[in-house]
């Protein structure tokens, strides 16, 4: 039974984003279904750090004709990722002088005012969500998720909520959801901090992201959008369109670290995301992205940039 129900969900997952995966419950069922799935006995052995180390632990490599999901390990990094992150393992580095200078260089490759490296999508929306409630205030970033005197809410067209936006969640604020512009204009106030959108085709017609950013924009509410496993277009067509911040996952689409995403947009306000994050004392201090995954992370966007998209997807 379990196995008919994972090939069942297999070929379910095929032609579907990770994203409408999980609004559709279908990856929740999953979780149940896979880790009681063991081709190999486990393995007490000394594991063999070579081609076959995950046989070597009694582990199943798969082939990949689902998605790009991190259950099951993302993408496959780009060689120039992996050999970046080697070279910088060997140093001691300043993280805040290093992300300057990468995010600086990010900038220059994705057309956006600031863009930093931070330990996955999820991770992204949960600093954008804390700088946009306390900005680079220092006694506000050590009050969070204490949000008391603070702005305290979120507002989210209902298609767009998923399981995913528990890292918006997380920050303290709760999401009021709206059916339509006239709800966002009359839902947005005092207590709003941000307004969120997923990167998802439904973000097109009248109530997509350009009408609801142009309310954001009307009341002063940054606008972030989650844009996991897209392409990372330039110039970036959801800035375009009026968002103010957008978050990737680092290791699908781009092919970088796993453990490592982008998050891009309105500099004040990326920059203000950075504090948030590791390796200042706040709360994203437990989402930690090493200086491996910042250097691989911008080896990726290098060769990113570089490629011939098209020809790939063929591939």
């Amino acid at each position: 039974m379990a196995l008919n129900s994972l090939l069942s969900f297999l070929e379910r997952a095929r032609d579907v984003s990770r994203r409408d995966l999980f609004r559709g419950g279908l990856l929740a069922a999953s979780s149940t279904v896979l880790p009681r799935v063991s081709a190999l006995p486990a393995s007490s052995k000394e594991p063999k750090f070579g081609p076959d180390i995950y046989e070597s632990l009694g582990v199943r490599p798969l082939v990949n004709a689902q998605h790009l999901t991190t259950q099951i390990g993302g993408s496959l990094a780009v060689p120039e990722a992996l050999k970046a992150m080697d070279f910088a393992s060997r140093h001691f580095v300043q993280i805040d002088e290093l992300m300057e200078a990468v995010s600086t260089r990010l900038a220059e490759l994705t057309g956006s005012e600031y863009c930093i490296v931070t330990s996955g999508c999820a991770a992204a929306m949960s600093h954008a969500t804390a700088a946009c409630i306390a900005g680079a205030d220092p006694e506000k970033i050590l009050r969070l998720p204490d949000l008391t005197g603070l702005k305290s809410e979120v507002v989210a067209p209902r298609w767009s909520r998923n399981r995913y936006d528990h890292a918006i969640r997380l920050v303290g604020v709760k999401i009021i959801n709206v059916d339509s512009l006239e709800q966002l204009e009359a839902a947005i106030g005092p207590k709003t901090a941000m307004v969120f959108v997923l990167g998802h085709p439904n973000d097109k017609g009248p109530f997509g992201l350009e009408p609801v950013s142009e309310i954001a924009r009307r009341k002063g509410i940054p606008v972030l959008v989650d844009a996991a496993a897209e392409e990372l277009f330039v110039p970036n067509i959801h800035l375009q369109r009026g968002a103010t911040l957008v978050a990737y996952s680092g290791g699908k689409v781009i092919r970088g670290p796993q453990c490592a995403g982008l998050l891009m947009g309105r500099k004040d306000l990326v920059r203000a995301a950075w504090l948030h994050s590791a390796p200042h004392h706040a709360l994203g201090r437990p989402m930690k992205v090493g200086k491996e995954e910042i250097i691989g992370m911008l080896a990726a966007v290098e060769v990113f940039m570089k490629k011939d998209r098209k020809a790939e997807w063929k591939q």
